[in-house]
């Protein structure tokens, strides 16, 4: 329009719409990929809580090689902060009626050291164990809270 000498403001063409129509579609899909990016953002970031900082296998194959990195640099940045207050944050946010609980084994762990023991965590064992040993445990699979 600006080679023809037109005037942008008062004369439209279907070139005109035609590109405005493009460059709103354009907008839009980029709006919807933004939000679909921070939404599996979002989700990395809450695996940390729920899993732990090591993966399972299951989750780790649906994952993009930089949503991977961005998962481990995050559990990294976790870490240190935790390591700089020498507490933990990932464990109940709720606060637990009973600092023990009694757990049963679903995978063969092997022996493991805690705090006060070691133990031998065999398959199908049940144990009565501090909730903090075990929170690691149970987020990843490998061991079941006995209730009742």
């Amino acid at each position: 329009m600006q080679e023809e000498g037109l005037d942008v403001q008062t004369t439209r063409s279907a070139d005109h719409y035609g590109a405005l129509i493009h460059h709103l579609s354009l907008v839009r899909n980029k709006r919807c990929l933004m939000a679909y990016v921070y939404n599996r953002a979002e989700t990395i970031r809450s695996l940390i809580w729920k899993v732990g900082p090591v993966l399972p296998q299951e989750i780790q194959e649906k994952l993009s090689h930089t949503e991977e990195d961005y998962f481990k640099k995050h559990a990294g940045t976790l870490q240190s902060y935790m390591s700089r207050l020498d507490l933990d944050v990932t464990v109940d946010m709720v606060p637990p009626k009973d600092p023990y609980i009694q757990v049963r084994v679903l995978d063969d762990i092997g022996v493991v050291l805690s705090d006060d023991k070691t133990t031998n965590f065999a398959r199908h064992s049940m144990h009565f164990l501090k909730r903090t040993d075990a929170e690691q445990f149970i987020s990843r699979g490998l061991m079941e809270e006995l209730t009742g």
